[in-house]
């Protein structure tokens, strides 16, 4: 397999991880988003959208971090990624959308140099903007530990799975950018479990080999 990512790039971590918690080689393909490489033509033939992460795996091109993690589990079954019920696996698949999906497009580097280049906010109004869905987005979150939140160190057991995939690279971004996290302690809780383990320890920004 290949992965085509940029080490900053959070939905690449999120990838990174599940092959690191499957335990999967893969060939590390560096797309520098900050040097605009996303936009040569070899990667345009690889890739429509021109976004990352993007997985190859033999003839098959898996595009969007949420689908490649979920091709990964039903391709690698073990160990899985997502709980064994129809309800359990809709409560770990609604806490990683409500980070992908809700906080993740209004932060992501595509947003971010709009809002300065095209709508000329300076850098200040900018991060303003990201801490803002970031800190509002990560109580939403926090909360549904709260009320739905199921008994063991991670957001569902004992075992991480895709709910950490996701979390984990928005805790890094939410640090990055100085966001308050004193008002999610449980997200910060899981967040250190994770950070005890290989899987997450070796695919962070600092540990990839194109990272500055």
């Amino acid at each position: 397999m290949e992965l085509f990512n940029y080490y900053r790039s959070s939905a690449s971590f999120r990838v990174r991880i599940a092959l690191a918690l499957k335990g999967l080689e893969y060939d590390y393909k560096p797309v520098h988003l900050a040097k605009n490489e996303q936009f040569n033509e070899s990667y345009a033939a690889v890739s429509a959208s021109r976004l990352v992460p993007l997985l190859r795996d033999g003839e098959a091109v898996i595009t969007q971090s949420m689908a490649i993690i979920e091709y990964l589990d039903e391709t690698h079954p073990e160990p899985p990624l997502l709980p064994k019920t129809a309800l359990e696996r809709a409560y770990v698949r609604g806490l990683a959308q409500d980070i992908a999906c809700e906080i993740h497009p209004l932060n992501n580097l595509r947003v971010l140099r709009y809002l300065t280049r095209d709508l000329g906010l300076a850098e200040e109004a900018k991060d303003r903007w990201y801490r803002h869905w970031v800190e509002t987005g990560l109580e939403v979150v926090e909360q549904r530990l709260g009320k739905e939140g199921h008994a063991g160190r991670f957001c569902f057991g004992d075992a991480p799975g895709l709910a950490e995939c996701v979390l984990v690279p928005q805790i890094f971004n939410a640090q990055r950018f100085n966001c308050r996290l004193d008002h999610v302690p449980r997200l910060m809780q899981v967040f250190e479990a994770c950070m005890q383990l290989d899987a997450f320890i070796k695919t962070q920004p600092s540990a990839c080999p194109d990272a500055e």
